[in-house]
């Protein structure tokens, strides 16, 4: 058989992949994973007692769309790294945004109080634990994207790790915001970026080992 017939013998059996077929994989991992950080909150932590007025206050939806900006960024760049054929993770530096966004508004709020309340509107009540329970709660949804990977073969092993932690750092993040108190934006800013950050250098360190084909 000459190569020519090889090939066309071979790619005649493969069939064609169904369009957003990664988009759908990698919902139905991040999704999994998001059902059971939601559970753990539930059980371990709790909701705010307080959610109901929280959601009638700017803040919450100030940290809310503050970590879903960033869940979008980081979904779409390890959506572009899942494919064996994935270029750079593009969109992640739109992240800057929410972040300038955030800055800004934590500048406007210290403006408003005396210099003598602003480590106490960084620190909090809870900074000591918010970070460790972001990164906690990103477990679940790390691996349920680690599912997804599975059928993707990603070739860039490292991006797609902490494009895959970067995202489940901030879906995380996201429904942490169901337990968490704290109203300060300069304390998100600090606190749930960190959590976030470390999930996606575990993502980074773990990728090359975990997604390996």
């Amino acid at each position: 058989m000459k190569t020519d017939e090889l090939i066309n013998a071979l790619a005649s059996e493969v069939t064609p992949v169904p369009r957003h077929a990664v988009g759908r994989r990698l919902a139905i991992g991040l999704v999994a994973g998001g059902v059971v950080t939601l559970a753990m909150i539930a059980w371990l932590l709790g909701f705010n007692p307080q959610l109901g007025t929280a959601l009638r206050h700017y803040s919450f939806w100030m940290k809310w769309g503050y970590t879903v900006s960033i869940g979008i960024c980081a979904v779409l760049a390890t959506a572009r790294v899942a494919r064996p054929d994935g270029g750079r993770p593009g969109w992640l530096w739109l992240m800057v945004v929410p972040v300038l966004f955030l800055v800004a508004i934590g500048l406007f709020e210290m403006s408003r109080v005396p210099k003598a309340e602003w480590l106490a509107m960084w620190l909090g009540h809870t900074w000591s634990v918010c970070s460790a329970l972001v990164f906690l709660l990103s477990v679940p949804i790390f691996g349920g994207l680690l599912w997804s990977f599975r059928r993707l073969a990603p070739t860039r092993l490292r991006a797609a790790g902490a494009t895959a932690g970067l995202t489940a750092g901030a879906w995380g993040a996201t429904l942490y915001c169901l337990h968490c108190p704290e109203v300060s934006a300069i304390f998100v800013l600090t606190w749930y970026t960190l959590g976030i950050s470390l999930a996606a250098l575990a993502g980074a360190v773990v990728g090359p080992r975990l997604l390996r084909w």
